[in-house]
């Protein structure tokens, strides 16, 4: 500290200041001798603060500078004058309200006074005070801590006990400024300490650690962050990030499991440490001596040593004159390579730094060990549930720093409740009067357990990453393998409710593959950023990797949500070949291929733990163990189990010694077994390390005797392009799976018969030198033949023997109805096709023109999971026949002996195979091959909608037919026509005696409307007859068969209508009379009004066939407008599949008709008839006339019927009863 020389202060500060703020701190007040040394305040004490703290605002802020708190140090005011002004206000007195003023006057002083010193730009300013600023802040914590006169933070809560104690919604702007300002005051005082690079003037004890908690606890500190945190949310909102900062600053550095022993045990490891202690110096002592110049050595020495290359080297010191190994260690530590280091900012001097170890005394352990207790039990999922939605939000409160003092404090109290559970337990194990032990549930920290948390701890951890603020991922990283373990003892849990909450937690986190990305990232990417941090990103990889492990055994099926960018590359790919002025459209991409392109990108997969430990352990984790390793000395037992297990398992359970390989790990090793300077042979780990050792050294030293080149290679890290080779002699052989080639096809333009198709492809494998596989096809189908043969003679003679059976039964039912159809021949097995060698069976798969012969000669590739891979498996179907294999073995024999010659000469056989287009692929399926010989492809049977409503004439026989109707017998049909027939003659006028020629004229004429109408309808058809699934394709066997029995139906049923109709015709004979007369029976009932319009409805039995089914049913328009149902019926009732009438069987039986018209024959049975149906309808409300139908029936004749009296009415409908008959 400076002297109290006033020329030198006046270089330091301005003079000006310096007058002007000791003027105020003399008129604040001051001791006499009058009132017996007690403190007197001035008579402007009030105002005279509010100016002293205006000048630290408007001086040493606005300006930057520390002008004013360097005159306030050195002016000794807080001590002097703040401190005794508190001391008069006593705690039992009356609540005077100047006093208080003073109070919460001094508190606005105090608070800037006793603010952390933390600049992120140092000005010159800054670097003279700071210095001097830092150690009054200590002089201040030490004067407040153990002020005797009166407690001054117990002082401080009582300045805002009154604000306090309002209710939240009662409080003024005030009262939570006064509530914040004593928070930061305590924060203040927890954060002092003392700083290791300047002196201590003898106040290490009174501002320790220590001190601070047991002053805490004294003076109801812990009792007011308790409440605080308690209430956080409901009475207090905006103080959760002091709270947390004062947490922070009293348990940072301490270690959670020497809270929770008991005296005993705190005996016996501070014995123990002070054993490790003193047996580390008596080490270092023994290792001096041995070092150390004799009382007769003292002019030195100096020897020469030969080398193993026969180089001499001197080395001096008495010590090399013992053995050769110490002259060799003492030349290698001679030995020094000055690195050139990196410029890194001074952590130890910062106020956040949480890697340093604080030793704490037994009360301040057991102090804060009840505080930490009581926390978790209240205050812990409050305060961290507040603070987790402030930070997800990113409150204006929050700063930076409370980020890491955040993550940090929810990993330290995981920690105390892991403890603190094992503790318990071992208490009640111990203790004989428990029987026994009861668990709780992790509900105390159930804030953290939740997938919030999760997301907020993912998200900092990579944006600290990205951001390489190392000290914050320590923090994430610790949060995070806190998180972990208490995982962990929740699945081991008794509780079926924990265990069931830990496995629901485990499968979220292992989900997500960004997150093993990010732990092998971090352990991989550790470049000298610290102990700390070392130590951190080691135990997160250890305790993770344990844990996956673990959790795959239990769940062979995990699925993990991996992220690949392989569909976006392509597109930004894409995007850059294509013309600028295409790169425009992006906005025109719908909401499904956004949702598909993110699909593409996050897909789910199986997990395989053998291939995550893989790329998990590589040179560089086996590097971020090592640099942990090399502090050996000073790791604890668990530090170095944890690298001894990783190291382990890199070696021998992944087979990945060959990264230990390397001179400076294994001489590392050798140090640490066999010194100097090693571990000793009593330390716990020493074995484990010693084993590790030999077994590593006795494969390195096999590996070298195989591959001598291996000594090169201990110099230089691993690579991955030689890793393998290093292990295992050997390149690594990949099996890349191979694609089968483009499907082949002969060109339209070339030819369309099957046989030349065959003689071309044919021609050009013996042009290639491929007569071994064109033999192979040829002995295929010789040997197929000869099957199918032999099948198709033994199915005739099975058919031969079956008809013969069959005649007698023929004959007994030859009066019956129905004819009996034949059920179609079954068809043969299909012919499995092996290849006789491997060249065969390799040429099926990669030989496109195989396989097109193959095709071509009626082989077909099986469809099933071996499809276009080497063990697929051909076949030949069913429906080829004897004489289709017959044909394909003579072409190929025709052209292996006389090569195919086209019509060109300059033309080759090659250049008639193209390969086939996709859009092509379907076509072929139905026997077409898919393009014209100017190369388009044809429709096959599809209609173009895009070329307009014409049809070319070529196309119209591939109009769909109307749609398929239950196909009706001869004598139905032709009743059918007799009752059309009759109803003209009774609608009709006295027009009977009109010209046949016009009658058909006119039919004729309506036949060419209809047949149009129907033609423009089955155009605007789609049919799903052509409509086929891509599994129903390569099944043309079944549609072969289906085919041929439709054709074999339709043979027989036009021979049994053709029969039915000549027998009807002759039995038909019809009463003219009798029809005469029911027309006059008709006309007197219906009118003569109608009968005009009524003769457009005549339907002439001119050959078609016609369904009375297909007579619409009663409806509310009358029947004589349904015109067009009428001729859409008709044609709707024409059966597809039916020929058309002979023309010869037409005229004959309209020449028939005539007849029956004119009564010239007579009606050899009358059966009785039957009314079918009658139709009625209602004009008006009132009654109207109704329109009588009688109808034939479908099954007989019609005979006249007698006319009633009058018809019975009712609501205006006529009333028919069918009852009589």
């Amino acid at each position: 500290m400076e002297d109290d020389n006033p020329f030198t202060k006046s270089k330091t500060i301005d003079p000006e200041v310096r007058a002007y703020v000791y003027s105020l701190v003399n008129a604040l007040g001051g001791t006499g001798t009058d009132e017996s040394g007690r403190y007197v305040l001035g008579d402007d004490a009030l105002a005279v603060l509010r100016d002293l703290k205006r000048w630290l605002k408007l001086y040493d802020e606005k300006t930057n500078r520390l002008d004013v708190a360097r005159c306030l140090a050195e002016a000794n005011v807080v001590r002097g004058d703040l401190l005794p002004i508190l001391s008069t206000w006593k705690e039992n007195g009356k609540n005077e309200k100047s006093k208080s003023r003073t109070a919460l006057a001094c508190l606005e002083l105090l608070v800037p006074l006793t603010w952390p010193v933390e600049h992120e730009e140092m000005t010159a300013n800054h670097h003279r005070h700071t210095p001097y600023i830092l150690q009054a802040q200590v002089k201040y914590k030490a004067a407040i801590l153990h002020w005797e006169a009166t407690a001054v933070l117990r002082q401080a809560i009582r300045i805002a006990l009154p604000s306090l104690a309002m209710q939240r919604d009662e409080r003024t702007p005030r009262d939570e400024g006064i509530i914040k300002l004593m928070l930061y005051f305590i924060r203040n005082i927890a954060a002092i300490r003392q700083v290791p690079n300047l002196p201590s003037q003898g106040l290490d004890t009174e501002v320790s650690r220590s001190a601070t908690i047991e002053i805490f606890r004294a003076q109801d500190v812990f009792a007011l962050l308790l409440t605080i945190c308690s209430n956080m949310g409901e009475d207090y909102n905006l103080m959760d990030v002091i709270v947390l900062e004062i947490i922070f600053n009293l348990i940072k550095g301490v270690d959670a499991e020497k809270l929770w022993m008991n005296q005993q045990q705190r005996t016996k490891t501070g014995i123990n440490d002070l054993r490790e202690t003193l047996a580390a110096e008596q080490h270092m002592h023994t290792e001096a001596k041995k070092k150390q110049a004799s009382r007769h050595g003292r002019f030195g020495t100096m020897i020469w040593v030969k080398g193993d290359d026969k180089q001499m080297k001197s080395v001096s010191g008495q010590d090399n004159l013992k053995n050769h190994k110490t002259a060799m260690f003492n030349m290698d530590n001679n030995k020094k390579w000055n690195k050139p280091m990196q410029r890194r900012k001074d952590l130890d001097h910062n106020n956040h730094d949480f890697d340093q170890k604080e030793h704490l005394s037994g009360v301040a352990s057991e102090q804060l060990r009840n505080f930490a207790e009581e926390f978790l039990d209240s205050g812990f999922n409050p305060l961290i549930t507040h603070l987790r939605k402030a930070i997800e939000r990113e409150a204006e409160r929050l700063l930076p720093i409370n980020y890491r003092q955040f993550f940090y404090v929810v990993a330290w109290f995981l920690k105390a409740e892991r403890v603190r559970r094992e503790r318990k337990q071992k208490d009640a194990k111990a203790s004989k009067a428990v029987t026994e032990f009861d668990p709780e549930s992790y509900a105390l920290v159930a804030a953290v357990l939740n997938q919030e948390t999760f997301i907020t701890l993912n998200r900092y951890m990579q944006m600290s990453w990205d951001e390489k603020a190392w000290q914050d991922l320590n923090a994430c990283m610790r949060c995070f393998t806190e998180i972990l373990l208490t995982i962990q003892d929740m699945a081991q849990s008794t509780l079926e409710e924990d265990q069931e909450i830990a496995e629901n937690i485990q499968n979220r986190i292992f989900y997500e593959e960004t997150t093993h990305d990010r732990v092998r990232m971090i352990l991989q990417g550790y470049k000298d950023q610290g102990i700390g941090y070392l130590d951190s990103c080691t135990e997160l990889a250890h305790v993770f990797l344990k844990m996956l492990e673990r959790y795959s055994k239990e769940n062979v099926d995990l699925q993990i949500r991996s992220k690949r960018k392989a569909r976006r590359k392509r597109k930004e790919a894409q995007q850059k070949e294509q013309p600028s002025d295409q790169q425009n459209n992006e906005d025109d991409e719908s909401e499904h291929e956004d949702m598909m392109d993110t699909v593409q990108v996050s897909k789910e997969r199986k997990f395989d733990f053998k291939r995550f430990a893989a790329k998990f352990i590589t040179q560089a984790s086996i590097d971020t163990f090592v640099s942990l390793l090399k502090f050996y000395k000073d790791l604890s037992n668990e530090q170095l189990k944890r690298v001894h297990r990783f190291l382990y398992r890199a070696a021998f359970k992944q087979d990945q010694a060959v990264l230990l390989y390397r001179v400076d790990i294994i001489a590392l090793l050798y140090k640490i077994i066999e010194g100097p300077e090693g571990l000793s042979n009593k330390h716990a780990l020493y074995g484990d390390w010693q084993e590790f050792s030999k077994q590593l050294f006795r494969k390195m030293f096999k590996k070298i005797d195989q591959r001598p080149e291996l000594m090169v290679e201990m110099l230089f890290s691993k690579i991955n392009s030689t890793l393998y080779y290093l292990e295992y002699g050997h390149d690594k052989q990949n099996s890349a799976s191979t694609r089968a080639p483009a499907e082949l096809e002969v060109k339209a333009s070339a030819t369309q018969d099957r046989k030349q198709q065959i003689g071309i492809v044919a021609t050009v494998l013996l042009r290639d030198h491929k007569d071994s596989l064109v033999d192979w096809v040829k002995r295929i189908v010789d040997r197929a033949y000869d099957e199918r043969f032999a099948w198709a003679a033994e199915a005739d003679a099975r058919k031969s023997e079956a008809e013969a059976a069959a005649v007698p039964a023929e004959t007994d039912n030859a009066d019956a109805t129905e004819p009996v159809l034949d059920l179609p021949a079954p068809q043969p097995s299909y012919i499995s096709i092996s290849p006789e060698n491997d060249e065969i069976r390799i040429a099926m798969f990669k030989n496109a023109r195989l396989k097109l012969l193959m095709r071509l000669v009626g082989m077909t590739e099986e469809i099933n999971d071996k499809s276009d891979t080497p063990d697929a498996t051909w076949i030949i179907p069913s429906h080829i026949t004897a004489s289709h294999l017959e044909e394909s073995k003579a072409a190929m024999e025709q052209y292996s002996a006389t090569h195919w010659q086209p019509e060109n000469e300059d033309d080759n056989p090659e250049d008639f195979l193209r390969r086939v287009r996709k859009d092509n692929r379907a076509q072929r399926s139905y026997g077409d091959e898919g393009e014209d010989e100017d190369g388009e492809v044809r429709r096959d049977n599809f209609i173009d909608d895009d070329e307009g409503d014409e049809i070319l004439p070529e196309e119209e026989e591939f109009l769909f037919p109307d749609n398929p109707r239950q196909k009706k017998s001869a004598i139905e049909q032709l009743k059918a026509k007799r009752a059309a027939k009759n109803k003209k003659r009774k609608r009709g006028s006295d027009d009977e005696e009109q010209n046949d020629s016009e009658n058909d004229a006119a039919r004729e004429e309506r036949k060419k409307k209809r047949q149009e109408a129907a033609l423009a309808r089955r155009r605007k058809f789609k049919s799903e007859a052509f409509i086929r699934d891509s599994d129903d394709e390569s099944d043309e066997e079944k549609d072969r068969a289906f085919f041929e029995k439709e054709a074999e139906l339709r043979r027989k049923y036009a021979q049994l209508n053709k029969e039915q109709i000549d027998a009807a015709a002759a039995e038909v004979e019809v009463d003219a009379a009798t029809l005469a007369k029911r027309r006059k029976v008709v006309a007197r009932l219906r009118g003569e009004d109608n009968a005009e319009s009524e003769d457009e409805d005549v339907v002439m039995a001119d050959g078609q066939d016609v369904d009375d089914e297909s007579s619409p049913p009663p409806s509310s328009q009358p029947r004589r407008n349904d015109r067009s149902s009428v001729v859409e019926s008709d044609e709707e009732e024409t059966p597809p599949s039916s020929p058309p009438p002979d023309e010869d069987d037409g005229k004959k039986r309209r020449q028939a008709l005539r007849e029956l018209r004119q009564g010239k024959v007579q009606p050899a049975t009358k059966p009785a008839a039957k009314r079918k149906t009658v139709d009625v309808e209602s004009e008006s409300e009132s009654g109207s006339d109704s329109d009588l139908e009688l109808e034939g029936d479908d099954e007989d004749d019609i005979v006249p019927t007698k006319v009633a009296a009058a018809p019975q009415r009712r609501g205006g409908f006529v009333i028919d009863d069918d009852d009589d008959e």
